[in-house]
């Protein structure tokens, strides 16, 4: 029996991307990104996530974190959900990035546990609390203990989401496919499930998630975009198909520190520039081949 405490469909769902921000000399490339922006809504993206990890948020200032934000929702147009990120291992930084994503119009807020501190359970739950007050807007957690340390247990979601309206989904990066149907039993339908793992995004769906927020489809939008409309429309054969074909991508986007082998793939096909912020360093002769062979499986020009 599915969980009651979010009934109805879930907000968030399809392929979402965790969205580059390019740079030139430095500073924001504004112009690259809009055309990102554009070029992810005509590829058939579902959604687009600012400033995330992608998005090389930690490196912004706050003054850049809001900016690409804004530019994002400008752009867009309301064409598709805006989730802008507004995490930091800090509470009141996170309210403040939260609140103005909230004002300039963002669908929702990627929230993510705070790294380095190592905070409590309860911790995380009056954290995300805090943060979704000042929101205003639906809250995704972003539960991701491979950079975070601390996870976000089952419980602790089921709390938020029972004492909290807006704590609205999850960007799961753990890889547990097991996990999906369990937040099914235990919180509903309702509550979006986004896989955070490009390469355990089909399996996640066949487990009763309901989209992925991923770095692949800054290069693949379309592919990935596809193999959700496959899915979706219950062509599961022609969704492990584009799966496959996007294998070797998801493992090169993370033969070393993401953004770095993105950022190289964007620049081979033409979106920006490759330039990452330290300490993130051009990636290795060695993984740009791995990048290149990726790229000319999927056939991406």
């Amino acid at each position: 029996m599915l969980g009651t405490i979010r009934g109805g469909k879930p907000k968030f769902t399809g392929s979402m991307t965790a969205l580059i921000t390019p740079f030139d000399d430095g500073k924001l490339d504004l112009n690259s990104f809009k055309n990102i922006v554009n070029n992810q809504i005509a590829n058939g993206t579902d959604g687009l996530v600012p400033v995330g990890t992608t998005g090389e948020s930690p490196t912004l200032s706050h003054e850049e974190h809001e900016r690409v934000v804004e530019i994002c929702i400008e752009v867009n147009s309301g064409r598709v959900p805006i989730i802008a990120g507004a995490g930091s291992n800090s509470t009141s930084e996170a309210c403040k990035l939260a609140s103005h994503a909230g004002k300039s119009g963002a669908d929702a807020v990627l929230v993510v546990t705070p790294y380095y501190n190592k905070p409590t359970q309860a911790g995380l739950y009056s954290h995300f609390m805090s943060v979704a007050d000042a929101a205003k807007v639906p809250l995704i957690v972003y539960d991701i203990p491979g950079r975070s340390i601390i996870p976000v247990n089952d419980e602790t979601l089921v709390r938020l989401c029972e004492n909290h309206e807006l704590i609205s989904g999850i960007k799961d990066a753990t890889a547990d496919i097991s996990r999906p149907p369990r937040l099914l039993k235990l919180i509903g339908e309702g509550f979006s499930q986004l896989s955070g793992e490009d390469a355990t995004a089909l399996p996640y769906l066949a487990a009763g998630g309901h989209g992925c927020i991923s770095v692949s489809s800054n290069i693949a939008s379309k592919l990935l975009a596809d193999m959700h409309d496959f899915w979706n429309n219950d062509n599961y054969k022609g969704a492990f198909e584009v799966h496959l074909k996007l294998i070797n991508l998801h493992d090169a986007m993370f033969c070393e520190s993401s953004p770095g082998p993105v950022k190289f793939a964007a620049e081979k096909i033409g979106l920006c520039k490759s330039e990452a912020r330290l300490p993130i360093v051009e990636i290795s002769d060695v993984s740009k081949e791995k990048v290149l062979n990726a790229i000319k499986l999927c056939n991406i020009k």
